[in-house]
C-alpha cells in the first residue's frame, strides 16, 4: 500500500534487542504482552503476521472477522489485510513473527495463491499440542540460524524454513475445511464475505454481489442476516467503512484521494457514507 506513515513496525523491532530479526525480513519475538501501539485503531499493514498463542488468550479482527485466540493457537494475518487491536489475558504468552512483503513473495505468499486464501479465510485456528511443538520447533530453529554470525546463506535458509512452514499451514487449513460440516447458509455467508472483501472498493451493490452467487438480492441477504445478524448491505458498508478508517489512520491520503480510492463520484458524498456508517465526519475521525 502507498503512502504509510503512522506506524513504523520494523523501525520499533530494529531498536530491540529481545527480538531475533534478519533486519527488514523477518522478525521473530516472545512477548507477554501485544503492544497496542499503532494498534489503538484499525491499521492496514504491509506485512505478514502470525501469533502463536502458548499461553492465555488473545482477541481482536482481521478485516473486521472476530477472533479469539486461546492457547494453544494461532492467528495470522497478510498483507494488505486490516487488523484491529482487542485484548490479551493476564497470563497471554505468546510468540510474533512480523515477515515484509519482500520476503514472503520469495514463496508466493501473497493474494490469489491458495495457500493466502485459506488463510484470509480462516486467520484462527485452534492447534493440537503437536502442532504447537511443530511451531515452537520452527521458531527455534529460524531463532538459531538469526544467531549464526558470518553466514552467508542466513536468509535463504530462513527462507526455504519458513516455506515449509506455511505449506505445512496449509496443509492443516484444508484438512480443518474438509472435516468441518458447513451448513448451506454457512457457505453462501463465506462466499459472500469473500466477494465482499475482493470488489467493496469498486462494487456497493447487493445485487452485484447475488449475481456473482447466482441468487436473489433479497435471498442473498436473508441468509446472511440469519448467519451474522447483519444484512448483505450491512457487511459492504463496514467493509468500505474499514477500509477509510484504515486509510484515514494510517496513511498521508487526503478526503479526495479516498473518496476517489473507494470510488465514490465526489469527497462529499463520502463524507455522507462515511457519517452515516461511522457516525462522526471523516475529517473529524482523521
Amino acid at each position: 500500500m502507498k503512502n504509510i506513515l503512522a506506524y513504523n513496525l520494523f523501525e520499533s523491532l530494529n531498536k530491540r534487542e529481545d527480538v531475533y530479526k534478519i533486519e527488514n525480513e523477518i522478525y521473530i519475538s516472545e512477548t507477554g504482552q501485544i503492544d497496542s501501539n499503532g494498534l489503538s485503531y484499525p491499521l492496514k499493514t504491509k506485512y505478514t503476521v502470525c501469533c502463536i498463542c502458548i499461553k492465555g488468550e488473545l482477541t481482536g479482527k482481521i478485516d473486521l472477522k472476530e477472533y479469539h485466540i486461546k492457547a494453544p493457537g494461532m492467528a495470522i494475518s497478510l498483507p494488505g489485510q486490516i487488523l484491529e487491536h482487542g485484548t490479551s489475558s493476564a497470563d497471554f504468552l505468546g510468540i510474533l513473527i512480523y515477515m515484509s512483503e519482500s520476503f514472503t513473495k520469495n514463496f508466493n505468499l501473497l493474494m490469489g495463491h491458495s495457500i493466502a486464501i485459506s488463510i484470509m479465510d480462516r486467520p484462527y485456528v485452534k492447534l493440537t499440542d503437536k502442532q504447537l511443538e511443530a511451531m515452537l520447533a520452527y521458531c527455534d530453529m529460524a531463532k538459531s540460524v538469526m544467531l549464526t554470525k558470518d553466514n552467508p546463506h542466513k536468509l535463504a535458509t530462513i527462507t526455504h524454513l519458513t516455506i515449509a512452514y506455511f505449506y505445512g499451514i496449509g496443509y492443516f487449513l484444508h484438512q480443518v475445511d474438509d472435516v468441518e460440516s458447513k451448513s448451506n447458509d454457512k457457505i453462501i455467508t463465506d462466499r459472500f464475505l469473500h466477494e465482499v472483501r475482493q470488489h467493496f472498493k469498486k462494487e456497493r451493490r447487493v445485487e452485484f454481489y447475488a449475481e456473482k452467487l447466482q441468487l436473489s438480492p433479497n435471498y442473498l441477504s436473508h441468509k446472511v442476516k440469519d448467519v451474522t445478524n447483519k444484512t448483505a448491505g450491512q457487511w459492504i458498508d463496514e467493509y468500505i467503512a474499514l477500509e477509510a478508517k484504515a486509510l484515514l489512520k494510517s496513511t498521508n491520503m487526503t478526503i479526495q484521494q479516498i473518496a476517489d480510492e473507494l470510488n465514490f463520484p465526489s469527497q462529499s458524498f463520502f463524507g455522507k457514507f462515511f457519517k452515516r456508517v461511522v457516525g462522526i465526519s471523516p475529517k473529524y475521525y482523521k
